[in-house]
């Protein structure tokens, strides 16, 4: 039996105590990963305590940095939009799944597994922020959904402008609804 590479890794907690058994089950977690990825250059994990609720428990927040070649993918969850995130255990849980989709996505992209006529999320750019590291997208059904830079595959936010088309992972990131694993139409698709 072969092992995946160990994978630097760096975790940090903000505002919560660290723990042995916290670590130990990020350590696990991160090694799933490696072993679904095997090209992972780097792992940043960060567990965060929010504010202090007297009647609702305590929120955490966890957000995971990957950096594999040629991308770095964010997967974050908002503890306010879901109560079980009071637990800890729950978030780092969530956020590693929210991982592991951005990953199994990027798979089918590099394996051009991704088709033109599978139905998947699209829309168009609609905004640009003025120094390029976010941008909105109008969904097909009229949502606007927060993207950052780095959910973009194989494109730079420098080369693209208002009303391109995009495809992209619907999640609920940090600042709500946003979308992840974005890419032009038409550029990423085509079977090699």
């Amino acid at each position: 039996m072969t092992f995946p590479k160990s994978i630097p890794l760096q975790i940090s907690f903000r505002h919560v105590d660290s723990s042995e058994a916290l670590e130990t089950k990020i350590r696990e977690k991160v090694q799933k990963l490696g072993q679904f990825y095997p090209s992972i250059n780097s792992c940043r994990v960060m567990v965060e305590q929010l504010h202090k609720h007297h009647h609702q428990g305590n929120h955490f927040h966890v957000r995971i940095d990957l950096k594999v070649p040629g991308h770095e993918l964010i997967a974050g969850r908002e503890p306010a939009l879901n109560h079980a995130h009071t637990d800890v255990y729950v978030s780092l849980r969530d956020a590693f799944k929210a991982m592991r989709r951005q990953l199994e996505d990027l798979v089918r992209h590099q394996k051009g597994l991704v088709k033109h006529h599978e139905e998947k999320p699209h829309g168009h750019i609609t905004e640009i922020s003025p120094d390029k590291t976010f941008g909105r997208i109008a969904s097909a059904d009229g949502r606007w959904l927060y993207f950052h830079r780095n959910s973009l595959i194989g494109d730079d936010l420098d080369t693209l402008q208002i009303g391109t088309p995009v495809y992209y992972v619907e999640e609920i990131g940090d600042e709500g609804l946003q979308a992840s694993s974005v890419h032009l139409v038409g550029k990423h698709h085509v079977l090699v």
